[in-house]
């Protein structure tokens, strides 16, 4: 069933503290008209307090133009929820369109991940605390794979550091006066392996809200970790520009975005 949102968990959701449309995190389901077998899953943007509409939806259609079966991410969102029930939700969420790929005429290993600002904190997250599934695991969606096999960052977060990081959405996911420690795991930039999947990266030299060195010390761990990357930065200012469309200075970062899903066999 097209654009209609199905929750994460038929039963009850883990950790969940109420039974509101906030505490049920859910996938919208966005069909290709002639999917090539690849997905993506579209996580919004909002400083993990919200969720920006215009990350979301248009994205998952722009992807259906490429054949790409997509699906736009809600996730719990702070100061109700903090970490890890964010990354449980992302991480459910590959999981269950990796399971259902037989069904769903997929491809398990391509199966990717893009997020916008926060929701690209999200993304990087999951690309470096994936887990292989618990076999044993008596939900069948539980024993598959968490890792996307690509990533989309679009004007991340990356860094929950205190020089670096977008505050909002620091305090949303880790709180107030967050352990040192807890800011060092929940920096993508310190967790990356050789084993974090190729990533396309998108931000502007003057972004206001979230520095350029978010995404400049990811794409330099991947670097240093021999993981493949495109990166675009733009001499440009602002934050949240989406798809930036009749911008003369970056309006063709989806054009280049397209072309890199290609390569990658998306």
């Amino acid at each position: 069933m097209p654009n209609t949102a199905q929750p994460l968990w038929n039963q009850q959701t883990p950790g969940a503290l109420g039974d509101s449309p906030a505490d049920i995190p859910s996938l919208t389901f966005y069909p290709a008209e002639k999917p090539n077998g690849s997905a993506v899953i579209v996580c919004p943007g909002g400083g993990y307090g919200g969720l920006a509409a215009h990350e979301g939806e248009p994205f998952a259609q722009f992807l259906n133009t490429l054949g790409i079966t997509s699906w736009v991410l809600k996730y719990r969102l702070g100061p109700k929820y903090k970490h890890p029930v964010m990354l449980g939700d992302v991480s459910r969420a590959i999981r269950t369109v990796r399971a259902n790929a037989a069904e769903w005429k997929l491809d398990p290993k391509r199966i990717g991940i893009m997020g916008f600002s926060a929701g690209g904190h999200l993304a990087s997250s999951v690309s470096v605390h994936y887990d292989d599934g618990d076999p044993q695991a008596a939900d069948p969606i539980d024993r598959v794979s968490s890792r996307p096999d690509v990533s989309v960052l679009c004007y991340p977060v990356i860094t929950m550091m205190d020089d670096f990081t977008h505050k909002g959405s620091q305090t949303n996911l880790l709180g107030h006066d967050a352990p040192l420690e807890l800011k060092k795991k929940m920096s993508s930039e310190l967790q990356v392996t050789k084993n974090t999947p190729p990533a396309f990266i998108y931000h502007r030299w003057g972004d206001g809200g979230v520095p350029v060195e978010n995404p400049l010390q990811y794409a330099a761990a991947l670097r240093k970790n021999g993981v493949r990357f495109e990166l675009h930065v733009y001499d440009h200012n602002g934050h949240g520009q989406g798809f930036a469309k009749d911008d003369p200075i970056d309006g063709d970062w989806t054009q280049r975005l397209a072309h890199w899903l290609k390569n990658q066999g998306f």
